[in-house]
């Protein structure tokens, strides 16, 4: 690591800690030529391999735009969004790899989203998965409506929230 005030060669670490949740360590540098303090952060490289081939760095702001749009209009917070993010990051780091394909990262960010917003989920997945038809719409339906019976919650019929406690649809 090279001195940024006076580009020696060498430093020496006067003290390290965790940071961003234990996903980096912040390490306080002294320079033994000018004797100057500066800090460093090390996060351990994630890159994702495109279609193409091409790499790049993970980046939760990339998967927090592709999530937002699925979001927008339903009752998503930016808290809630950056939670996701993190989960997504979290579970691609703990797969142990240090290149993961994009498709993966794709399928990391369906189960949280589904648990934050099934309407979201539906508009992520559609695009995601390339829904071409109603058909596969409705099997994504079928599929969250039968995970949904076994923890007790009422199946809905029209797939837009919670059954209405009256047995029927609105306005019948």
């Amino acid at each position: 690591m090279y001195c940024p005030f006076c580009r020696h060669t060498d430093s020496r670490v006067i003290d390290s800690r965790t940071a961003d949740d234990g996903t980096a360590i912040r390490r306080r540098r002294q320079c033994p030529e000018c004797n100057r303090r500066f800090t460093t952060v090390e996060t351990a490289s994630l890159s994702v391999v495109k279609r193409s081939g091409a790499n790049e760095p993970f980046s939760r702001s990339k998967v927090l735009v592709g999530v937002r749009k699925a979001c927008q209009g339903r009752p998503v917070t930016d808290d809630d969004l950056a939670r996701l993010a993190q989960k997504v990051e979290e579970a691609i780091r703990a797969a142990g790899s240090a290149e993961v394909d994009a498709h993966e990262v794709g399928l990391a960010v369906l189960g949280p989203l589904r648990e934050l917003d099934e309407i979201a989920y539906l508009r992520f997945a559609s695009v995601y998965q390339a829904f071409e038809s109603l058909e596969d719409f409705e099997s994504a339906i079928t599929l969250l409506r039968a995970e949904r019976e076994p923890t007790g919650q009422e199946p809905d019929p029209a797939g837009m929230g919670a059954a209405p406690s009256s047995g029927g649809m609105a306005g019948s």
